[in-house]
């Protein structure tokens, strides 16, 4: 008699997220250039060393080996991100991680279940090159598409302690254009108007900035609005384009 031994549920799922995760990593590999790597890691003050790669190249390649791998679904996209994020040994590898979280194919995935993975991130990085581009762009488009639920949640992180939660509520509105909610932005910005801390103050500076660009008006407005609360930082990064 025989018997056949089956996978328990999900294990497809995680040898197949595991295959592109590892492929990726070897990718990587191939692509490093240790002549590179020591001022990379310099300018961004990184702890985590670096392998070398310009962005052009590290997105090419992860943009083609996810796109000749295609992810099974929503639970093998995040594994996907989680392993290359968790496993990290060399910051192009967090990089990839964003870059296959961002990929336009997945935005089908950008739901509110992927909110707490989209949190770890932002604090786990704690530094603006991961922040940056998760907040305009991953929180951005849960926010457009779940306000009900995002607005509050924005204004917990923008009063809390974390500064990469608050940054990220500051920006997370940065591609709206004309249908940035003004008020909402000021309710952002306001409990951190106060704070010295630069990522803080710049990230003010930048949204009220890029606010100009469908709508210089509204950006003097809000910068006479927040007078001498506005810090000079903030207030001249706002201003620059004017």
């Amino acid at each position: 008699m025989f018997f056949w031994l089956c996978p328990a549920p999900g294990a497809a799922l995680k040898r197949d997220a595991q295959a592109l995760a590892n492929r990726v990593r070897a990718a990587l590999g191939k692509l490093r250039d240790p002549t590179r790597a020591p001022a990379m890691q310099a300018y961004m003050k990184s702890a985590m060393p670096y392998l070398g790669i310009a962005a052009a190249s590290r997105r090419k390649q992860v943009r083609a080996l996810s796109r000749t791998h295609v992810p099974l679904g929503r639970r093998d996209f995040e594994s996907v991100v989680l392993d290359l994020w968790r496993r990290a040994r060399f910051r192009e590898e967090r990089y990839a991680a964003v870059d296959i979280l961002l990929d336009p194919r997945h935005a089908q995935f950008m739901d509110l279940d992927l909110l707490p993975t989209l949190e770890e991130l932002i604090v786990d990085g704690a530094w603006w090159d991961y922040v940056d581009g998760i907040a305009s762009h991953a929180i951005g488009t849960l926010l457009e598409r779940h306000p009900a639920k995002m607005r509050p949640t924005l204004l917990r992180w923008a009063k809390g302690k974390d500064i990469w939660k608050r940054r990220s509520a500051i920006l997370s509105q940065l591609g709206f254009k004309s249908h940035t909610d003004d008020a909402f932005l000021l309710a952002c910005i306001e409990p951190s108007l106060d704070c010295e801390e630069f990522f803080l103050q710049k990230a003010i500076g930048w949204a009220l900035r890029q606010r100009a660009w469908s709508d210089p008006r509204v950006t003097r407005r809000l910068v006479r609005r927040l007078g001498d609360r506005l810090s000079p930082l903030a207030r001249r990064e706002a201003l620059k384009n004017l």
